[in-house]
């Protein structure tokens, strides 16, 4: 994103980065479904996060993965963990290193919330091995 683009270029770059990262099915799924009453905030999260936060140079797609995991893990999010544990795959993150960063979650944000991470976790990496073998 760049100080010149309109919300319109904001959103349709928010879409590519959003793509790349969860997978097209995803997002077409989730955009697709979405009902007159939760257009706004999918039309938020797709220019704002995707699209002003993921596009900038800071970090790369891999890190704010990894830094996505330990929030929804504090916040207790399952569901958005999981799609986050699907993301993170499709960065490159490892599974080692998502267990890693559960771990580090353990400590700091409590073992309960750690615990439920790991279990969503775990299934989503499963789900992924079989659309592998498929």
């Amino acid at each position: 994103m760049n100080a010149n683009d309109t919300h319109t270029d904001t959103y349709e770059h928010g879409l590519a980065v959003r793509k790349a990262v969860l997978g097209a099915a995803h997002v077409e799924k989730s955009l697709g479904s979405v009902s007159e009453f939760s257009r706004p905030i999918q039309e938020l999260v797709t220019e704002y996060c995707w699209g002003a936060v993921w596009t900038r140079e800071g970090l790369d797609r891999r890190s704010r993965s990894l830094i996505n995991l330990a929030m929804l893990t504090a916040l207790n999010r399952s569901h958005e963990l999981g799609v986050h544990v699907r993301g993170a795959v499709n960065n490159g993150v490892t599974e080692q290193e998502i267990q890693e960063v559960l771990m580090q979650t353990a400590i700091y944000v409590g073992v309960p919330a750690a615990l439920e991470s790991f279990r969503v976790a775990e299934k989503v990496l499963a789900d992924l091995k079989v659309s592998e073998q498929k």
